[in-house]
């Protein structure tokens, strides 16, 4: 058991490029769009929440997670641990910021992990609430891009092909 609380380490992931708003759809773009709507441009951190049981609209980014048998693991590890493991430590927590900016601590067990993680966009590695959430990812190259992103975000190559698998 560590007698030390170690530092919060929520996974990041950096990314360049611009978040758009067209009606009421935030996407993020690795490039400006013809005649859409730039909320923010420039470098940011890309998050990722879990999601709450029965309330999908709701997530916890993770900083910490603390075992039922005293470990504590942050960053990549706690991140790897909820994805592939979390179902051994049901009474494991979650210590971290909700997609509202909120800090909160919450049993694994009241996490969806069967839904996918919320990509939430924060203007830098300090802030604790999200500039965006977008709901798409408009990039041409997926080699410049973070591996986790793509995954987690539906991508399209063009805001056209978005819009035509959207309406």
């Amino acid at each position: 058991m560590s007698g030390n609380i170690p530092e919060r380490q929520p996974i990041g992931d950096l990314f360049t490029g611009v978040i758009l708003q067209y009606g009421t759809e935030q996407l993020l773009a690795s490039a400006p769009q013809p005649n859409i709507e730039i909320t923010f441009s420039g470098t940011f951190v890309v998050r990722y929440g879990i999601r709450f049981l029965g309330k999908p609209h709701q997530s916890i980014v993770p900083g910490l997670v603390v075992l039922d048998y005293g470990d504590m693991l942050t960053g990549e590890e706690a991140w790897e641990f909820l994805l592939k493991r979390s179902n051994l430590h049901p009474r494991a927590e979650v210590v971290g910021y909700r997609n509202d900016g909120n800090e909160d601590m919450v049993f694994l067990r009241t996490l969806d992990f069967a839904v996918q993680p919320q990509v939430l966009i924060y203007v830098d590695e300090s802030a604790n609430k999200p500039l965006a959430n977008p709901s798409a990812l408009i990039a041409q190259a997926t080699d410049s891009l973070p591996a986790r992103l793509p995954a987690y975000l539906p991508l399209y190559p063009t805001f056209s092909d978005w819009q035509a698998k959207t309406s």
